[in-house]
């Protein structure tokens, strides 16, 4: 096809070419232009016969693939095309219909709402070579920061990424690239396969094509299939295929050779994308980083025979933070709250794949066994959920390459019980060539993993799938166990799949494909492994953030993104519905918060937290504990060189042993997630029971010394979703000294604008946030005269005069924050142990250093200080409440269907507005009796009948389903959904995922609590 671009308006046409028409393809027209509504695009698919082309210019020469979908970036809308790609292979040759894989080269962008962008030179149509791509491959081309250089194309970092060479799509629009052949099979017939049925964890351009598939779908049954045979849209996994077809020896019935083909297809999930150290562990959903899909094909004219493997991170919560040299320092960030997503990650894979064992490669080093304890342990219990169906197997690879080397290994798998046994149990997954039925399918999968799940992950992955083929030989072609040629190509495959997704990872090759394809340790692959490491540490540490940023960019998971939507004004209509309705599909609960900041003075814990924590009687436990210190540490060079985590794990210690050995407490606490920056460090406790409900938990730090390269001042923040309400707390240490004023607003600044949490999230971006700080700001009065006032307690002459509220009052910092009333003495600056304001000879002057500031949807209840002496700061504190909110997804897209429904019933001419407000929603009640007095009771005056009360059957029995009332496990919550999801999801409310409810974290021990 090719691509035109018109003005008057600006309009871009896709148009099949002659050849594809000689091919059967219908001569028809793709067409785009931008409506009048922001980031909406009008989207037409008409015979090529009807459009005129007179005043359009053909923007390539090249012949357009197809297209990858629209994307919004810097304001400007962006059409996507693939240029540039290559046959790969048929993965299954006797098929009738085939299955090819194309390889892309080349994605360019194409503006629709500016020529701004146009760029039509000749140097844009030199073909991508293999060399020019590997040489796009390279990390180096990806900027360490997001800002683009002058005159830089806005999708310059996208088209990188795409035309890295890692991209797939299936060549022939009947088959679907990122679904097993199992799955594939279970469907039916290849020749009524729907484009819009895919496994949305491997399409990585859902994002993008997602407007473009909604469009597909309100289709004419026959324009759906004309759209789906030109191939206007592709469907592209990430990964990696290979595909070799060798003649191997035949029975000698016939002596004729036979034709095989070997496949390797690797799907790299879309859910936890990104690169080696901004992507680690498991999210709330369960998703993992580095997940991938490796299916082994071997396809003959009698059978077809598929092996699937999985790997992926380690699915708890932990992270690498800072620059990370050879010895990686491991971070578990929630070590006691990530059962739930630990559970949900192997719920989905047993629920996808059957019985799961998993294979964990970490070694004994400090780091990786830590890790390996924690992943143990989990999965022990979670066993109690799943017996049989999940087991691991321990197995150090490190360790044995060192005392025995790389051959070991193999006779090591081939011994070691639990991998065989399962190996027989789980089999594969057979079809008969000629008919597509299923034989035998594969009851399990192995997961794998080490760190990266890279190098020595794909090691033991090879040997695995070898096993699997030859099980599969000796019972069709036992002559073939011995074919040179079979597993020669075999090894070739394993190595460039290991290579392939080292270099989307990790910046380089995999290590160990020297041994891989060769079978022996070579100093030459010795020497490449050595310089492929300090290539990843140099890449990972100083040029990934760029590349990070662009795949969330490309997978939509940018807080600011706007989707770009196929003009479509009856979802509009139902969308801005949906939005004024949001109180019939969703409910709140109160939410309490203890929010305390507290300067330590780089000194121990000495006394008892009780008195602060716990400050008043009468008030909830609260939901949310969050804590901020300031000076854990002395501020000298070298803890801001190089700062001890070991203070951060006493203060921590002691703030649980305060929260869960209080007596008579009605709740268990866990630590959801602590961070550190030098010396500022924040806490968050969560009440055991809400883990399942609190999703989404990152940190950041932000440094503000010796502008911006020093860590002994600046802030450190931690961000979660508590249901679908979003919390910020920062905690922060601001410049010092008396007279820089000037100093701690631009340090509030630089934090509040550069504390970035993962996919673009900002302070910004959220319902609430609370800052709980050491500010600085001081009091602008002589000495003699704020104390005088201070220990009479007339603070408004101090108020008046204090730095931090000018700084407000002149738009200066913490513009849009409120605190609460300053009815406390300043809390800075003591004698250690004493009553007394600074008796040394510095004599510093009296100050509300220490503050709480928030700004949301927060009520504060008590703002105080507690009387603790243990440093020349009195720690202060608030306590909160605000309510959250819970969204029913099954309510709203039940809500949605109505509306949708009402909308298109509507007469012409009929107000639509008014017809959407009078709607009532259905209801289906049964007239039960009033409630029991203490004078009356409503079985009194019930029937009888032998002496026993006839009771009504609409008493006892359940009503009716009301499809707007959630089913009786009914969870509290469930993770929103986009509005284009519920539109398409509607209709089929059983497709809907089943919402969580809280699980307390020692399995179902404690009961929930709702304060009103």
């Amino acid at each position: 096809m090719h691509l035109y671009l018109g003005q008057n308006p600006r309009t871009l046409y896709l148009v099949t070419s002659a050849h594809e028409e000689k091919q059967g393809c219908p001569h028809r027209a793709l067409i785009f232009r931008v409506a009048e509504t922001a980031s909406q695009v009008v989207v037409e698919f008409l015979p090529a016969d009807e459009v005129s082309l007179s005043n359009a210019v053909r923007v390539t020469n090249r012949v357009v693939k197809g297209s990858l979908g629209l994307i919004s970036v810097e304001n400007d809308i962006f059409l996507a095309v693939v240029t540039t790609a290559t046959e790969v292979g048929n993965t299954r040759l006797s098929q009738s219909t085939p299955e090819r894989v194309a390889r892309i080269h080349e994605v360019q962008f194409f503006c629709l709402t500016s020529p701004a962008w146009d760029d039509f030179s000749p140097s844009q149509e030199t073909l991508a070579t293999y060399d020019a791509v590997d040489t796009l491959m390279s990390r180096e081309t990806f900027p360490s920061t997001p800002s683009p250089p002058v005159f830089e194309h806005p999708c310059m970092p996208l088209t990188k990424i795409l035309s890295s060479g890692s991209f797939y799509y299936a060549l022939d629009p009947c088959w679907d690239i990122s679904s097993r052949l199992s799955v594939r099979l279970t469907r039916g017939d290849s020749t009524q396969y729907d484009v819009g049925i895919f496994d949305d964890r491997f399409i990585w351009n859902e994002y993008v094509v997602k407007s473009l598939l909604d469009f597909r779908e309100k289709l004419d049954p026959g324009e759906r299939k004309d759209l789906d045979r030109c191939q206007f849209i592709i469907l592209a996994i990430q990964g990696y295929v290979g595909v070799f077809t060798m003649a191997l020896p035949a029975p000698p019935v016939s002596g004729a050779p036979v034709i095989v083909t070997l496949s390797l297809i690797s799907r790299l999930g879309r859910k936890r994308a990104g690169t080696r150290f901004n992507t680690r562990g498991v999210d709330d959903d369960g998703n993992t980083a580095n997940f991938v899909e490796t299916e082994t094909l071997l396809s003959t004219d009698q059978h077809c025979m598929s092996y699937t493997q999985v790997r992926g991170s380690v699915p708890l919560f932990w992270e690498q933070q800072g620059i990370q040299t050879f010895g990686q320092r491991i971070q578990i960030t929630r070590p006691h709250t990530s059962q739930p997503a630990f559970e949900r990650h192997f719920a989905q894979l047993i629920d996808e794949y059957g019985a799961v064992h998993a294979i964990n490669l970490l070694g004994s080093k400090e780091n990786e066994a830590t890790l390996t304890a924690a992943y143990a342990n989990h999965l022990n219990r979670a066993r109690n959920l799943w017996s049989e169906q999940l087991g691991i197997t321990h197995y150090d690879f490190h360790y044995a390459v060192k005392t025995a080397g790389h051959d070991s290994i193999i006779r090591d798998i081939e011994r070691l019980k639990s991998v065989n046994d399962r190996m027989e149990r789980f089999g594969y997954t057979l079809a008969d060539a000629s008919t597509g039925e299923l034989i035998t399918e594969q009851g399990g999968v192995f997961r794998t993993n080490c760190l990266d799940c890279l190098d020595r992950t794909n090691f033991i992955q090879d040997i695995l799938s070898r096993k699997a083929l030859e099980q599969y030989l000796r019972v069709v072609h036992l002559e073939w166990i011995h074919s040179g040629s079979l597993w020669t190509h075999h090894r070739e495959l394993w190595a460039e799949n290991g290579d392939a997704l080292s270099r989307i990872y990790a910046g380089t090759g995999a290590l160990n494909t020297s041994y891989t394809r060769s079978g022996k340790r070579t100093f030459a692959g010795v020497l490449s492994d050595a310089t492929k490491s300090v290539s990843r540490a140099y890449i990972n540490n100083f040029q990934d953030k760029g590349k990070q940023v662009a795949i969330d960019m490309f997978l939509g998971n940018l807080s600011n993104q706007a989707q770009v939507n196929i003009f479509d004004p009856v979802h509009d209509t139902v969308r801005r519905a949906l939005e004024e309705r949001v109180s019939e599909y969703s409910t709140t609960r109160w939410c309490h918060l203890f929010v305390g900041t507290w300067n330590v003075n780089g000194r121990p814990p000495s006394e008892s937290l009780q008195p602060w924590l716990f400050p008043r009687d009468g008030f909830p436990d609260p939901d949310m504990f969050v804590l901020g210190f300031q000076e854990i540490v002395l501020l000298n060079p070298q803890q801001i060189v190089q700062t001890d985590p070991e203070k951060k794990r006493v203060w921590e210690l002691k703030l649980m042993e305060a929260i869960n050995g209080r007596p008579q407490k009605s709740s268990d606490y866990v630590l959801l997630r602590s961070e550190q920056l030098v010396g500022a460090a924040l806490f968050v406790v969560v009440k055991s029971e809400l883990t399942a409900v609190i999703r989404n938990v990152e940190g950041a730090s932000k440094k503000t010394g010796l502008r911006g390269m020093s860590g002994n001042k600046g802030g450190t923040g931690v961000r979660l979703d508590y249901y679908d309400t979003s919390f910020c707390f920062i905690t922060a240490h601001l410049a010092a000294g008396h007279s820089n004023v000037g100093e701690r607003n631009v340090d509030f600044q630089t934090i509040e604008k550069g504390l970035h949490f993962l996919k673009g999230k900002s302070i910004a971006s959220h319902d609430n946030v609370v800052w709980l700080a050491d500010t600085n700001y001081r009091i602008d009065l002589d000495n003699d005269s704020v104390r005088s006032l201070a220990e009479r307690g007339e603070f408004d002459p101090l108020i008046a005069v204090d730095q931090l509220k000018q700084a407000i009052d002149d738009r200066e910092a913490f513009v849009g924050y409120e605190e609460g009333p300053l009815l406390f003495p300043p809390t800075y600056k003591y004698d250690v142990g004493t009553n007394n304001y600074d008796t040394s000879d510095k004599m510093r002057i009296p100050a509300w250093t220490d503050r709480i500031l928030f700004k949301g949807k927060l009520d504060l209840a008590v703002y105080s200080r507690a009387e603790l002496k243990g440093s020349d700061h009195r720690p202060v504190f608030g306590l909160f409440r605000t309510q959250v909110r819970i969204i029913d997804a099954v309510k709203k897209a039940a809500l949605s269907r109505l509306l949708l429904e009402t909308v298109l019933a509507a007469a012409p001419g009929e107000k639509l507005d008014d017809k959407i407000a009078s709607l009532v929603l259905p209801s289906e009640t049964i007239d039960l009796p009033l409630p029991s007095t203490d004078e009356s009771c409503w079985w009194e005056k019930l029937d009888s009948h032998d002496g026993r009360l006839v009771i009504s059957p609409a008493y006892v029995e359940t009503p009716p389903s009301n499809p707007f009332d959630s089913s009786g496990s009914s969870p509290l919550s469930s993770p929103s959904s986009s509005d284009e999801e519920l539109y398409s999801r509607a209709a089929d409310l059983s497709r809907l995922p089943a919402p969580m409810s809280p699980t307390p974290l020692n399995n179902r021990g404690i009961s929930h609590t709702d304060y009103l």
